[in-house]
Parts: C-alpha cells; structure tokens; sequence
C-alpha cells in the first residue's frame, strides 16, 4: 500500500504540473510554468484507497467505472478541499468557476477525473 500510496502521489502531481502548465496557453504565457503544492501528494496518493474499488469493479464497462472512480474522487477532492479552507491552506478555488460547489469542486472537470479514475485504476492493478 505504501509503494501504491508513493506512485499515485507522484503521478497526481505530474498530471497536476502538465495541466496547469498546459493550461497557461488560455493566458499566452507561453513558459508553460505548472505548479501544484506540498498539500496535493497525499491527496494524489490516497488514491491508492481505490483499489478495492477497482477490484469490485473488474470486468465492469468503462463508462461505469469511470464513473464511479470520478464520483470517488470528487468526494475526496470535496473532503480534503473543505479541511484544507477550513485552515486557510487549500491550495485550489474554483469559486470563480460556473459549475463549483462550495469553491472546491469543479463539476466542468468530470471528464478529466474520469480519465484520471481510469489510469489510476491501471497503475493500481
């Protein structure tokens, strides 16, 4: 679990640095600077929690699947969100955003939680 814990940190945190990184083309700042912060590792590595799911789950199509993992991980996005603003140290406000509950969740994001719920669900086999 450990081991498990350490690469779904270190990818989370590679995902987050690529995205935002990509994401700086909307503002033409073509650096391509990503940034994530110290608090997202443990909040990538507790995907590693998902593996039971993954084992429920096997043999299930795609969709259902990916579903499910995007339901699980906005729960912990919400979860860990809501803790880290209670104590001033969220690293992310998506306040700004249409489809946001409570400034820690984007719902726009869906589909790129699935995506991210799917190549956990690989690293995790």
């Amino acid at each position: 679990m450990k081991n498990k814990f350490i690469i779904c940190g270190t990818l989370g945190w590679c995902m987050e640095i690529i995205f935002t990184a990509l994401n700086s083309f909307k503002k033409k700042e073509f650096t391509l600077v990503g940034r994530t912060s110290i608090w997202m590792f443990p909040i990538y590595g507790a995907a590693c929690l998902l593996a039971p799911v993954c084992r429920l789950l096997k043999g299930k199509n795609t969709f259902l699947r990916g579903s499910i993992y995007t339901c699980c991980i906005f729960l912990g996005e919400f979860l860990s969100g809501s803790f880290l603003k209670k104590h001033h140290a969220c690293p992310w406000d998506y306040s700004h955003s249409k489809y946001n509950l409570k400034g820690v969740i984007r719902f726009d994001y869906a589909p790129l939680w699935f995506g991210a719920g799917l190549l956990f669900e690989k690293i995790l086999r």
